[in-house]
């Protein structure tokens, strides 16, 4: 379709391609000096004396930092209840538990107020999530770690460019995980990175992200733990490069149009807007909840139809204890209403740096045709 508006689409530009171009022919492809340059950046980006580690995923980020951190079998990870399911599988695949704590209905982040009476002996860390580059409580997070004496994973697969009051996510705190997939704020294609100070932390993912290996000063092998494989190519490394430069751009359009869909998207009976934030928030998306049987309609049946008339949607999550795995592991959605809600309802409308103001505009009109019936 010649004007189809996805709800997201990735911006590279050619020079970024021929820098791609560059890296292939030097005939170093994987783990080079484009990723110790890479990851440079990211410390200067986040304003330096931070250690950054890439790696093929967030996920991947996110599971080794629970490794690293002294999680393991049978101890207990505060997760929130609405997520990208990875947010509890990496719990889940080291032998951990999730304990689900509800979330705010419209910042979708965790709700602080509530984590306390979810902690037991076995819990081991709270892993906030800042949804759609939005931050979570970071004071009252770790204020709250602190005193129980726990470990703070940052799932920051949302949140590249985002601050916390004024600080960039992932320029503090214990150990921040972002994600670089095609549809974030910035890509490598796949990819994403751990940020920490933490020198243990930093021991064990070197460790962990390439099959437990460590050199001896003559440079011989030996491994010392069963390691995975998460290292990061030199060929994504490049294309970070030339996203990160362009990040601040990127997030200061997403900021704009997300003011856009303010200004002309009115909240109605039936219809809630997301929490505006301020210039903290970088805008991975931007998502709507609505009253589907209150216009007669389904959530699939409204999607095709946008779909039809050219305009991209997305569903920004369902409620992650109300998926099948976690229902057969004994979780009771009812018990997470809001986060129940959220996943009947959430419609994710598009948002990326190369929309125009009226592609916005189009958009809602749009939505609002088809919610009317017209």
């Amino acid at each position: 379709m010649k004007d189809y508006l996805p709800f997201t689409r990735p911006m590279i530009d050619e020079e970024t391609i021929a820098g791609v171009a560059e890296v292939l022919r030097s005939g170093w492809i994987t783990t080079g000096p484009q990723v110790t340059r890479f990851e440079a950046e990211l410390s200067t980006y986040l304003g330096g004396g931070r250690q950054v580690r890439v790696c093929t995923s967030a996920t991947g980020a996110l599971e080794m930092a629970l490794v690293a951190a002294g999680v393991g079998p049978g101890d207990e990870v505060i997760v929130p209840a609405m997520s990208f399911a990875a947010s509890a599988n990496v719990v889940v695949r080291i032998g951990a538990v999730p304990v689900f704590v509800d979330v705010g209905l419209r910042n979708r982040n965790l709700e602080v107020s509530q984590i306390e009476a979810a902690l037991t002996p076995r819990t081991r860390a709270i892993m906030p999530v800042h949804f759609a580059g939005l931050a979570a409580d970071l004071d009252a997070v770790y204020a709250l770690a602190s005193r129980h004496r726990l470990r703070v994973i940052e799932d920051a697969a949302h949140a590249i460019g985002a601050a916390w009051r004024g600080r960039k996510i992932g320029s503090f705190g214990d150990i921040v995980c972002f994600s670089f997939h095609p549809n974030k704020n910035m890509t490598t294609i796949e990819g994403g990175a751990l940020v920490t100070t933490d020198a243990s932390v930093l021991t064990a993912i070197e460790q962990l992200r390439f099959h437990g290996i460590q050199r001896n000063a003559e440079g011989e092998i030996d491994v010392v733990r069963a390691g995975g494989k998460y290292n990061f190519s030199d060929v994504s490394a490049r294309i970070g490069s030339a996203q990160l430069a362009k990040l601040d751009g990127f997030n200061r359009r997403r900021r704009e149009l997300a003011g856009r869909y303010f200004k002309v998207l009115k909240e109605e009976d039936g219809l809630v807007l997301p929490e505006r934030g301020d210039q903290d928030h970088c805008w991975h998306i931007f998502t709507v909840l609505i009253d589907y049987p209150r216009f007669g309609l389904t959530r699939p049946r409204l999607q095709r139809a946008l779909h039809e008339r050219g305009i991209g949607s997305g569903v920004h999550y369902p409620s992650i204890p109300a998926l099948t795995f976690y229902r057969q592991l004994g979780y009771v959605p009812q018990r997470w209403p809001n986060a129940l809600r959220i996943g009947r309802e959430t419609l994710t409308l598009p948002l990326f740096p190369g929309m125009q103001d009226t592609d916005v505009e189009r958009v809602v009109e749009t939505l609002w045709k088809v919610l009317r019936g017209d």
